[in-house]
Order: structure tokens, then sequence, then C-alpha cells
């Protein structure tokens, strides 16, 4: 959307606070357009296409990736801003970065890094996200990383709510450019969060349904879901579960923006933010689901982690997944000298931790097939050379 339209509360690219790294500005592209296209065309947000949303890509060819799942995001979040006449291209950049920083292997894949990694300070795909953006895509002559705007950072560390207590590398990179880590992110970056958490629970839902692990019955109890599903069946008795199952994701996915947009209205006539740094400091979620839906959606999010993300079928593929990241960190912590001779030039024997953290790096950036080419390379009993 063109500034000129822009509510007064949303975030308009001429008055951005600029780069880390000052840059001519593009005549073609407004400073968000062109964080966008940096993200696209960089090395992790091609990774995402093979890496796990919740089944690993060899189970099927339909599920979904991290990449499709980002994309789903951002087209949810460009439709809510347009509706709150907020800067629909900062809020795309925000939901195609959000996912940068996973592991392989999804949340399995974190969670086992971020234990190898505890005595080092830890692991967090956020903070990691931060980095990625900062420091490990090496694409352009005058500085590392992307050198995103100071909006497109702030909403990528603070999308989900001000942080008192950041992680370690986010608060390291705070002192250097301050991103306001007391403070909401902007309007965009809210809108951002809640799209990501519509598109996981609809999409996460709709692979369950595909992968067998629930049922359209399962779903007949559940609040914001169970309603929908009996209107579907009213109308169209006869079109089969698949059908059904489509019918169901697209109206629950309307339903929550319809009540997002309108509490977030709401929201904008009571607070009255005149900016996007009012809404920062309002000190409350300008973007919000009422009460009713943020009830319905929890209740959702609770049948999903314990019938989806529980089920013994993805137990066991986490079990699988936590065991290949783990021993693949610490293969190459302790003989550094086995990875690519581009990450082994940035380890140093003197210094564990820098070697560790560069071998979180380069375990992060894997996708699920590559980490699990890898393993099968190391840990296989055949001395052929591969």
């Amino acid at each position: 959307m063109d500034d000129g339209r822009l509510a007064r509360y949303g975030s308009q690219a001429e008055k951005t606070r600029g780069r880390l790294f000052p840059e001519e500005a593009s005549h073609t592209r407004s400073v968000f357009q062109r964080d966008r296209d940096r993200i696209v065309h960089s090395t992790a947000f091609r990774r995402l296409e093979h890496k796990t949303q919740v089944f690993v890509h060899h189970e099927g060819d339909h599920y979904r990736s991290r990449l499709t799942h980002s994309l789903e995001v951002a087209q949810i979040a460009r439709s809510i801003s347009r509706e709150l006449r907020l800067n629909e291209d900062l809020a795309e950049a925000l939901s195609l970065a959000h996912d940068l920083g996973h592991t392989p292997f999804g949340h399995a894949g974190e969670d086992a890094l971020d234990e190898v990694m505890a005595e080092y300070g830890g692991f967090d795909h956020n903070a990691h996200t931060l980095r990625i953006v900062t420091k490990l895509e090496r694409r352009y002559g005058d500085f590392d990383g992307l050198n995103l705007s100071w909006e497109t950072l702030e909403g990528i560390v603070k999308h989900n709510g001000p942080l008192g207590d950041p992680f370690w590398e986010i608060a390291a990179f705070n002192t250097e450019y301050d991103l306001e880590l007391g403070t909401y992110a902007g309007p965009e970056a809210q809108v951002a969060s809640l799209a990501d958490d519509i598109a996981y629970n609809n999409h996460d839902m709709d692979d369950a349904m595909r992968g067998r692990l629930i049922t359209l019955g399962d779903l007949s109890n559940i609040p914001l879901v169970g309603p929908i599903l009996e209107e579907i069946h009213v109308r169209y008795p006869d079109i089969g579960p698949g059908r059904t199952a489509h019918e169901v994701v697209r109206r629950v996915i309307d339903c929550m923006v319809t009540d997002l947009v309108h509490e977030t209205r709401n929201r904008v006539a009571t607070l009255n933010p005149d900016s996007a740094q009012a809404v920062r400091e309002l000190g409350t979620p300008l973007v919000a689901f009422s009460e009713n839906m943020q009830t319905n959606h929890l209740i959702l999010k609770k049948f999903l982690f314990e019938n989806v993300y529980r089920h013994p079928r993805v137990n066991r593929m986490s079990s699988k997944a936590r065991r290949v990241v783990t021993d693949l960190f610490t293969f190459f912590n302790k003989e550094p000298e086995c990875l690519p001779m581009e990450w082994r030039e940035r380890t140093d024997a003197s210094e564990t931790p820098k070697t560790a953290k560069v071998v979180a790096d380069y375990v992060a950036g894997m996708t699920d097939r590559y980490a699990m080419s890898e393993y099968a390379k190391l840990f296989n009993v055949s001395m052929e050379i591969q």
C-alpha cells in the first residue's frame, strides 16, 4: 500500500530509521520492499523448502514445509494489513523472515541443538534468525548479513512482544543497534505474529488430517471448528472428506482473520495511536483477537499439541531428529577439521566456544535431507570416500 494511504499508525517507509550500514535509497523500491526482496533471495530462505513444519519432507509431497508455511503466513499478513491500512510490504517481509532461524526437523531439532549448546549459551531460533540476517548471509561487498531496516530487525526480534529477558545474542546485538527491546513491536510485526498463529493452527490441522493423525470427527467438539464443520455438512452433504477438510480450513482462517480485524479496529478506536511509534509505546498489543476468539484459538492449539505434535508417529520422528542433530553437532565439535572448508576456516582451535558456535551455525542451517545425508555419510561403516 502507498504510504499516502496508510493509517496514521502504519509504518511509513519514508520515515524509516534506516539501516545499520547506511545505503543509498533505491529508485524503484521502498525500504521495506527492498528488505523483502533481500529475504526472498537469501540462501536461508531457499533452505526452508526442505525444513520440517510437522512432517519430514520424505513423508509426502503435499505436506507443508517451512517455506510453504512462510508463504501462507505472508499471504494472511498482507490481507490483514490491507484491511487495517498497514504497510503490507513490511508485514510481508517479516512473515517471510520469521522462520529463517529454524533448525532441520522443526522444534525437535531446536531442542536438541539448545541442549548440546547449553554450556556455550544455548540456542534460540529467533536469535538465530537475527544472526542470519545480520551476520551469516554473506552476499554483499559492504557488509555481512542483509543489512535490513531497523523496522524489519525490530519486528523479527519482537514480533511476539517485549523482551524483558532477551536471549544473550539478541541482548548483545542490541548494545550495538538499539531495537528498544522493552516495548511492543510495530503494528505490522504484530500482524505477522498472529498471521503465523492463524496459519500454523489451520495448516497443521489440514496436514494432520491428510496424514491421518486426526479425523474430521475428532474436530467436531472443538469450539472454533465444530460449528463450521456442522455448517459444511448441512450445505455440502456429499462432497467427501477431502473437500470438507479444505472447506473447514478456509472458513476457520476467514473467521479468525475477520475477528482479528474487528478487534483491532475496536482497539484503534479506544487507544487512538497516531503513529507506529505510539503503537510500540501503548504497553498493550494493538493487533489482537477478541477474548472469545483467543480462548477458542488456545483450545484448538491445545488439541493440536496433544493429538498431533505428541502423536506417536510424530514422537518417533522427533526422537530420530534429536539424535541426528545431537550426533552431528557432537561429531563436528570434536573434529572441526571435518567441516566443509568455508566453515572450518571460521573455527578457532584455541577458542572452544567460538568453534561450538560455528558448528551450531552449520548444523542449524542444514535442511532435513542434508542433515540425514551427512548423518549417513559420517556414521555408516563403509570406508568409501564420499
